[in-house]
């Protein structure tokens, strides 16, 4: 891989933990994107390849951000095993949505969030 490669790659996951940073998520909005415009990747594995780079820039945020804060880290438990399950059944069954399909529907997911968050 040449320099500028791994430059452009480091730029992706440096803006990744930057919008996860500050705003808890949406990393993975920034991050399928870039991996998308590096060719590296075929389309069937961008979802799961961005999801090995956000899983431990959340941790790393958790850790900085999280602790220490006085946060009630029950209240969320419900939503993090709702979430294992949606990850469980979107990794089993993710494969038979068509990748243009999955992009159309993170772009609805974009565009619902940022109007959402404008009122």
């Amino acid at each position: 891989m040449q320099d500028m490669e791994k430059c452009k790659l480091l730029f992706a996951g440096a803006s990744a933990g930057i919008v996860t940073g500050l705003f808890g998520a949406g990393g993975g909005m920034v991050l399928v994107p870039m991996l998308r415009a590096s060719g590296q990747l075929p389309d069937d594995v961008l979802f799961p390849s961005s999801l090995s780079v956000i899983v431990p820039i959340c941790l790393v945020s958790l850790m900085t951000q999280g602790l220490g804060s006085g946060q009630n880290w029950l209240f969320p438990l419900p939503f993090f095993l709702g979430g294992c399950l949606g990850g469980i059944l979107a990794g089993k069954y993710g494969d038979r949505i068509p990748s243009l399909w999955l992009h159309k529907g993170l772009g609805l997911l974009i565009l619902w969030g940022g109007i959402r968050f404008l009122w």
